[in-house]
């Protein structure tokens, strides 16, 4: 019974879609791209505003005066738009937002803000919870180790590298 729910039970309505989607996206070259790569060419990069970002964050043991936090906002106000949709992909599972921005993200369980927890040591990468759109952000001591592990995180992780 599952398998024929999903699978033969909809062949019909996925051929068509792969027939509609080979005339604009040729299938074969699926192939070149990860999931992530395949949602931000399809739906493009949005401007995301920084500022509310920043209105819209919890944090859990660290506090906005915390260096780590400083540095991570520094961070976010310098890379590219890419880079931040990369990183609002990895923490909350999608590279665009809701109409509403940050007040309206939606978590597993219904409403959820952006949220940076302090878990772990200088070694670790973050991590993310995308059902919570939480951020694990390790005590770093320095904005380069920080800016090395995140962006090492946010661009090489792929899979259950996240939660």
């Amino acid at each position: 019974m599952v398998g024929w729910r999903f699978t033969r039970g909809v062949s019909e309505q996925y051929n068509a879609f792969i027939q509609g989607f080979n005339e604009i996206v040729s299938v074969k070259w699926l192939q070149y791209f990860d999931e992530r790569e395949l949602e931000i060419m399809l739906v493009g990069i949005q401007d995301i505003d920084v500022q509310d970002w920043q209105a819209h964050t919890i944090y859990r043991n660290y506090r906005r005066s915390d260096k780590q936090i400083q540095w991570f906002w520094a961070l976010v106000a310098e890379i590219s738009d890419e880079q931040r949709s990369r990183m609002l992909q990895f923490v909350t599972g999608t590279c665009r937002l809701p109409i509403g921005g940050f007040s309206e993200l939606m978590g597993s369980n219904g409403p959820q803000k952006f949220c940076i927890e302090r878990v772990g040591k200088e070694n670790w990468l973050p991590r993310s919870h995308t059902c919570f759109n939480r951020l694990d952000l390790p005590p770093y001591r320095s904005y380069a180790v920080l800016k090395e592990k995140l962006l090492l995180a946010i661009e090489e992780t792929e899979g259950f590298g996240n939660e």
